[in-house]
């Protein structure tokens, strides 16, 4: 069967694939798309699965007087939301209705559910669930390089390096397609040096392991820079010339030396100088973080100090080299590009910045200072549900709140006190059955639009089957009710290239500059990066070769003096929890655990633990336990494994329930990024008496 070239609908190097719902077998990789080559993981190569999932939501929910959602009209439905909308600005003003998206939106949605927000609804409370994925090392990156973009290199650039550094991430099960450019590395004698508290799939492909507590990363990279500083492995030159502000961080690490760092973080003396020597011994290296370091309340510090190594080395800029951040979501680049921020307008700009205003507003017509100011970060945001002068109603767009939320809890008993909630996904999620208004929406292989993956290239995801009858696509939902609250004129179409257009008009000119990118230029060359301010400009793949998007043209360095997390252990609590994901499922679970094949392998989630802590509360392995913090208790099945240090508990996120990891996580925020805390908290075990699931992965390792 002719099959349609797409991307995979999960994470953000957002893989080539050609599919054919049709056929036996409905999914390839695209071996000409450069950055997977062909490859796929377990999720992609299933993607198709989800397009006939028997619960698939086709027609809209409303909550009837009983409390029942009962299929209503698609005219009921928007009726009822614009009503509600109506009332609850009317009593509470515009801020009290609050919008929030998605990294999981196209860049056409993104951009619409923005505009929803500031233009037509005029609120301020708008935010998205990148905030609990990029935020910490976007703002990082702002401050020390002048600009973020997830990766300012090709992925493909990894695989000429000799040695990468991975803070806090575990590429082997979240990204497996990109093992391969470290593969090359290794192959030719290369090191991969990966920073994290458990031996996951990743480290066992490495050369060296840096087991750190969580919580300890900037010592962990005040300590390279220690050992850099001390055997004269700076790069001076590039430091004299490209950067500012080193000499602080000189006098910093002085004060972290290998001694010291081993005593708080556990990363061994030896290994922690084997490390920074492979980094400053390769003609070309990388440091790249993930969520591991950055989902913390000192999140924006870690990034900042392992941009520092990266600076200290040269290493920025130079090609084949650089620091980069492995983007999460499937659009979590461009989701953060045009609007969806709390702070920001289209085109990566400052909500702030008068001329940012001016400009956006001359493309949506409207006045600049009818325009919001910025509003609340997404957690703050769901904080203020319900109280007097919060949100009373909330308008959800693709996003499962209440799974991916910490202390949730806390964010459930919000939501279920809202006036209004409406939520636009494919499936009833956790945050969807608590809604007042359901409307089923288009998946990725029934709509058109474009992506922007972890490098910063724009790519197009293409129609290849219709959606069921009943279903519409977000742009068709958003523009529908902007017609029934009045204001029609401003989506003059739901055409998703007319909507790109116009976002090529209100980037132009900002930092993410779309102005240039058109879908025939995509679909030509297989992608365009950004920025790319007009149709004869090539893009930029690489971006820092000659200067720094910063006022003085120079990196900045920034002296970054550890501290601890919100949450220490202590005797009721003595454990620290790390969160994370898996091979076979994704973020909150809502797509991945409806395929029978991701869930035979991963059925349920397990609580890994070291021996050390099993042996004295008598756990074996595969029996049920609950693991318990400040915020509550979640059930888990045990999983006794050496592979985790023994002062560490590891739960992946991707359930909800009573299994739910974030009944568990600190909703501490990072005092920049507004990032709660999902890597670290104070914990215990206790044995339950439920009986276990049959099944899954809960054994000795």
């Amino acid at each position: 069967m002719e099959s349609t070239r797409t991307h995979c609908p999960y994470c953000a190097l957002q893989c080539g694939m050609r599919l054919s719902p049709g056929a036996a077998r409905p999914v390839e990789g695209d071996a000409e798309f450069p950055v997977n080559r062909g490859a796929l993981c377990i999720k992609g190569f299933t993607a198709a699965e989800l397009l006939r999932a028997p619960d698939r939501l086709t027609t809209p929910l409303v909550r009837d007087e009983r409390g029942d959602l009962v299929p209503a009209t698609w005219d009921e439905a928007i009726g009822r939301i614009a009503s509600a909308i109506r009332r609850t600005q009317e009593r509470h003003g515009r801020d009290a209705v609050g919008v929030f998206g998605s990294g999981a939106l196209t860049n056409e949605k993104a951009y619409a559910v923005g505009k929803l927000a500031r233009a037509i609804l005029r609120t301020r409370s708008i935010d998205y669930n990148g905030r609990y994925c990029m935020s910490s090392a976007a703002t990082a990156a702002t401050r020390a390089l002048g600009l973020d973009r997830g990766l300012p290199f090709p992925v493909a650039d990894l695989g000429e390096a000799g040695a990468i550094l991975l803070a806090g991430s575990n590429v082997a099960e979240t990204m497996p397609p990109l093992v391969q450019h470290l593969d090359r590395v290794r192959a030719r004698g290369g090191e991969i040096i990966v920073v994290d508290p458990r031996r996951t799939a990743t480290v066992r492909a490495a050369t060296l392991h840096l087991p750190a507590c969580p919580g300890t990363d900037a010592v962990v990279a005040n300590g390279l820079l220690h050992v850099l500083v001390r055997d004269g492995l700076v790069d001076e030159a590039y430091v004299r010339d490209r950067t500012e502000g080193f000499e602080d961080v000189r006098a910093l690490v002085a004060g972290y030396w290998p001694e010291r760092v081993e005593r708080i973080s556990g990363v061994p003396q030896r290994d922690l100088e084997r490390a920074a020597h492979a980094l400053a011994r390769a003609s070309r290296a990388f440091v790249l973080t993930g969520r591991g370091c950055e989902q913390q309340s000192q999140g924006v510090a870690n990034a900042l100090a392992f941009i520092d190594v990266a600076l200290a080395l040269g290493l920025v800029g130079r090609p084949g080299s650089g620091w980069g951040c492995l983007t999460g979501q499937g659009n979590g680049q461009g989701g953060r590009e045009h609007g969806q921020k709390a702070d920001q307008l289209p085109g990566y700009r400052r909500i702030d910045d008068p001329a940012a205003r001016a400009h956006v507003a001359r493309v949506w017509g409207m006045a600049p200072e009818s325009l919001p100011d910025a509003g609340a970060s997404a957690y703050e945001m769901l904080s203020t549900m319900g109280a007097p002068g919060g949100v009373r109603a909330l308008l959800v767009f693709g996003s499962n709140v209440l799974v991916s939320s910490p202390d949730a809890t806390a964010v459930e008993a919000r939501l279920r006190g809202l006036d209004l909630l409406v939520v636009s996904d494919f499936f009833l999620s956790e945050t969807a059955a608590l809604a007042h208004v359901v409307l089923p929406s288009a998946q990725f292989a029934e709509e058109d639009g474009t992506m922007t993956n972890l490098e910063g290239r724009v790519i197009r995801r293409r129609v290849a089957v219709d959606p069921p009858a009943g279903v519409r696509t977000d742009l068709a939902i958003i523009r529908a009710i902007a017609d029934a609250i009045g204001e029609g004129g401003r989506f003059p179409s739901d055409d998703p290239r007319a909507v790109f257009d116009e976002l090529r008009r209100a980037s132009a000119g900002g930092p993410a500059d779309y102005a240039g990118i058109t879908w025939d230029r995509i679909d030509r060359d297989r992608g365009v990066f950004w920025p790319c301010p007009s149709e004869d400009h090539p893009g930029t793949p690489r971006l820092f070769e000659s200067r720094f998007p910063t006022p003085s043209g120079r990196a900045r360095f920034f002296a970054v003096r550890h501290a601890a997390p919100a949450e220490e252990p202590d005797a009721e609590y003595p454990l620290v929890l790390t969160t994370g994901r898996l091979l076979a499922q994704y973020q909150s679970g809502t797509q991945t655990r409806r395929i029978e094949s991701l869930v035979r392998v991963a059925p349920h989630p397990v609580v890994e633990m070291h021996p050390a802590v099993a042996r004295p509360l008598g756990i074996e392995g595969g029996e049920e336990v609950t693991v318990v913090t400040r915020r509550g208790g979640a059930s888990f099945v045990a999983r006794v494994t050496r592979d985790v240090r023994p002062d560490v508990l590891f739960v992946p996120f991707h359930w909800g329930g009573d299994r739910c990891a974030n009944l568990l996580t600190s909703p501490a925020l990072d005092p920049s990024s507004r990032m709660p805390e999902f890597k670290v908290c104070a914990a215990r075990l206790e044995v339950s008496t439920h009986v276990p699931p049959r099944g899954g992965s809960a054994t000795r390792s």
